[in-house]
This record gives C-alpha cells, structure tokens and sequence, in this order.
C-alpha cells in the first residue's frame, strides 16, 4: 500500500506507520537522505522479513534509528565519552554511530558484536522514530546491490505488494549518506565518509 504524504494527512499516516511497527509490520519510509525500511528491532520476524525482500547476506547486520538518547540503553552495552561528544554535536542528524551491543539484541542487528544507530534529521523518519519507544531499523530501501531509492516509486518497483505501507514523502535528497563512525573504544574511527565530517576528531 502506497500511501502520498501531505500536510492534511501526516498525523495520520504517522499513527498508521506506528500502528504497523508495533504489530511487527514493516514500511518504507523517507529519511532525509533515501528511503528506508522499518521494523522493530525486537521483532525478529519482522527482522527476517526484511532480509527475505531484500535479499540480504545474513552477515550484513540492519542499521537503527532511534528517537532519542535514552533509546541507546535498549541496543548499546555502554557509551564512550566521544560518542557523548558526538552525539552533542550531531544527533540528530546523518551520523551513524557503531556502539558495543548487548548481549540480547538480535543477530540480524549487530555486526561483530557491534551495532550501528542514529537519530536523523529533520525527516518523516525523525518525526517517526519519536513516536515510538523502540528503535526501529533504517536499511536501505532497494533489493541487495541494487541503487538505494530516493523516491517511492522506486520503493514500489523493488518491492511491489510485499511491504505493508509504503510513505511516499517525495524525492530525498540522496547522496552523501550518513557518515559511520565505530565509537567502541576511546577514539572515533571513520568506517565510511558521508553527510557529516568528523575529521577533526579522528587525531586527537
């Protein structure tokens, strides 16, 4: 189901997007770069799901997105004082963080022990992941190898009837992606360049 976002209809495209993430449904959404599919990250069917439309290697763990900083204590075993100091600086916005993560998340989320989130930017995807009180996945929204969707046509001819919404919010703006950063350990590390430039605190 596609659904156009307007400014008559965003409360309630919104509370029907949450209504379907908490039934452990998934969506295509709009972040402020490209288009995403969610599902709650404590869902594992709706997990697996996601790895069956996209055809997705089981190694490669789901990105997060989450509403706020209380949000990390759910998915990060804890929290160093660089990604305190980015997280201040950044979030929200399109950096993706890659913590330590507990023991009891799904393995479709982590990735060598590790798990990656953000909050984004001012988006649908930030208005809705502040609705709800889990984290909820942000991968691209295309079939594995395939080009990531700006728009939700795109979404449509990846995945025809097989997602139960699809929230058609426009063109995004696309590229740069996300910057990643493995904040781990006690100094950040730059897993792959994006949106926002960190470079100053990678010598420090």
């Amino acid at each position: 189901m596609l659904i156009k976002l307007t400014h008559t209809n965003y409360k309630e495209i919104l509370e029907k997007a949450v209504d379907i993430l908490t039934a452990g449904g998934v969506i295509a959404y709009p972040t402020e770069t490209l288009y995403g599919l969610g599902a709650r990250y404590d869902i594992e069917q709706a997990l697996e799901r996601i790895f069956e439309l996209k055809k997705r290697p089981e190694e490669k763990a789901l990105t997060l997105i989450i509403g706020n900083n209380e949000q990390l204590s759910l998915i990060a075993n804890s929290v160093s004082d660089i990604a305190k100091e980015l997280i201040n600086l950044y979030w929200p916005g399109p950096l993706t963080l890659v913590f330590k993560a507990r023991d009891d998340i799904s393995k479709h989320l982590k990735l060598d022990d590790t798990v990656a989130v953000r909050i984004p930017g001012d988006s649908f995807a930030l208005r809705l992941a502040r609705s709800v009180p889990f984290p909820i996945t942000a991968t691209s929204a295309n079939i594995s190898k395939m080009p990531s969707a700006q728009d939700a046509e795109t979404v449509l001819n990846y995945f025809n009837d097989n997602l139960d919404l699809i929230i058609d919010g426009g063109k995004t703006a696309g590229e740069p992606p996300s910057t990643i950063v493995d904040v781990t350990g006690n100094e950040a590390r730059l897993i792959r360049a994006g949106a926002v430039d960190i470079s100053k605190f990678l010598k420090r």
